[in-house]
């Protein structure tokens, strides 16, 4: 039904017919931490099959870059199906996302004092905790039915007060930093970049990190900061995940935790610093730095390798793994970060299923998308490096055909390429025995089958083959 101007919206309306604000105030509910791309995975065509496949979503992902909201160009491509409101309110209601709903239907958002969870998604309870009005608060601290999959769930009370974060943290050899302190080592945590004389090295989705200088030395000092929908208690339970996962993980390929802050306005976590940035940064030579050479990068991702194989050995899956992961030392050793998105699982044998899809699309494996965790996605996500590493491409660019440089894969399979025509031209000692071996890895990493995936004892043993 098409409205006129100033008509409301009813339920047959067609999502093509919604107003551009409209959908601009639906999008500004649903792109934050990726709630488009759970919606995305749920919608199916007239046949019951699905309307989006990984690459349709990877395609969606790549508008972040350009600056468009991915929830815009969803609504817009699935309103060409002539999908009706009432299928847009179906499906938002299914997935939990009452707020953008009841914005557009609010007589058909229920407000109930009880809301019951399905078991399945009981184990991603904060995500369904930020879309419930205050009143259903009590219902969503229902204890996870996964408990054996997740970190500690005995500590959901300790998110509750600062007081007990740090007190749980405190049996570790991390020191406790006043966040005052860390404040003035980062001149009031100033957000210019570096290079503009300011303090800030980067960010991500969970917050901002600074450069510091304490005790002698440098230090990276990571402020976590709640975005638009992040609940305070998603924050802390941040905090203490990557605490937890670094207090048993101390490997000379992981990025080192020197301590925390949890006295101040945001809980913060210090670092080393790794003065060389992020593998994405200077594959792309940003800030004029040298091209790293073929051997140099042959032991980078031996290094990585080895980090990961250590997660593994102890029941970690990362489930973040990029190059924007990677950080380096002076001397170029790799370290891996960010593990705020780890889980811990007691054994790998089964796998863990979460609604809340976490990770960046041009890196993830096909059943990482359906909300599968294994740490055979952590080997896919290795496979899109090695190709990083080969090509100093970055792995997605909307200028660029194909736009995932996981696609190239496709172009070499059907010979309309080599993965001689992709070498990094910036690189030079490089010979192609072992970029043949180097892209055979990466091959059979990112085969759709996890099944069919290397593990990374493997892939260690094959790097191991290279000539460096």
């Amino acid at each position: 039904m098409e409205p006129r101007m100033g008509e409301p919206v009813t339920d047959s309306t067609y999502v093509r017919c919604l107003s551009y604000g409209l959908v601009r105030r639906l999008a500004e509910l649903i792109d934050p931490q990726e709630g488009w791309k759970k919606l995305a995975v749920d919608i199916s065509n007239p046949s019951g099959e699905s309307r989006y496949s990984q690459v349709h979503i990877r395609k969606f992902e790549a508008f972040v870059q350009m600056g468009k909201s991915p929830t815009c160009e969803l609504l817009y491509d699935w309103g060409t199906t002539n999908c009706t409101v009432a299928d847009l309110v179906d499906l938002l209601i299914r997935n939990q996302f009452l707020a953008p709903a009841s914005l557009l239907l609010p007589e058909a958002v229920r407000m109930p004092q009880e809301v019951t969870l399905p078991l399945s998604s009981q184990e991603t309870l904060p995500i369904h905790e930020k879309q419930l009005p205050v009143q259903e608060k009590k219902v969503a601290s229902v204890k996870p039915a996964l408990a054996q999959s997740t970190e500690k769930q005995h500590s959901d009370s300790s998110y509750s007060s600062q007081e007990n974060s740090s007190s749980q943290s405190s049996n570790t050899d991390f020191q406790n930093f006043l966040f005052h302190d860390l404040e003035s080592i980062t001149n009031n945590f100033d957000v210019r970049p570096e290079s503009a004389g300011g303090n800030k090295l980067g960010e991500g989705g969970f917050g901002i990190v600074f450069k510091g200088y304490i005790n002698g030395k440098n230090v990276a000092v990571k402020k976590l900061i709640a975005m638009v929908d992040v609940s305070v208690q998603d924050l802390k339970q941040q905090f203490e995940q990557e605490i937890n996962i670094m207090a048993k993980c101390q490997h000379e390929n992981l990025v080192e935790l020197l301590g925390f802050s949890s006295d101040g306005a945001q809980p913060c976590l210090v670092y080393e610093y790794m003065p060389n940035g992020s593998l994405l940064d200077r594959l792309a030579c940003l800030d004029e730095t040298p091209p790293i050479p073929w051997n140099m990068r042959c032991k980078i991702v031996q290094g990585t390798a080895n980090g990961i194989n250590f997660l593994h050995e102890n029941n970690h899956i990362h489930r973040d793994i990029k190059s924007a992961n990677i950080l380096l030392t002076d001397t170029y050793v790799p370290k891996i970060s960010d593990f705020g998105l780890a889980r811990a699982s007691v054994t790998f044998t089964q796998t863990i299923m979460t609604e809340r899809i976490v990770g960046t699309a041009a890196y993830m494996a096909p059943e990482a998308l359906r909300g599968e965790i294994t740490p055979k996605s952590d080997i896919f996500s290795f496979g899109v490096v090695l190709l990083e590493i080969i090509t100093g491409l970055p792995p997605v660019d909307e200028n660029r055909e194909p736009q995932l440089l996981l696609n190239i894969k496709d172009e070499i399979e059907d010979e309309e390429a080599t993965i001689e025509d992709y070498v990094d031209e910036k690189m030079s000692d490089w010979d192609v025995p072992s970029i043949h071996k180097m892209y055979s890895i990466a091959d059979r990493c990112l085969n759709d089958k996890k099944t069919r995936r290397p593990d990374i004892k493997m892939v260690q043993q094959q790097l191991q083959d290279i000539k460096t």
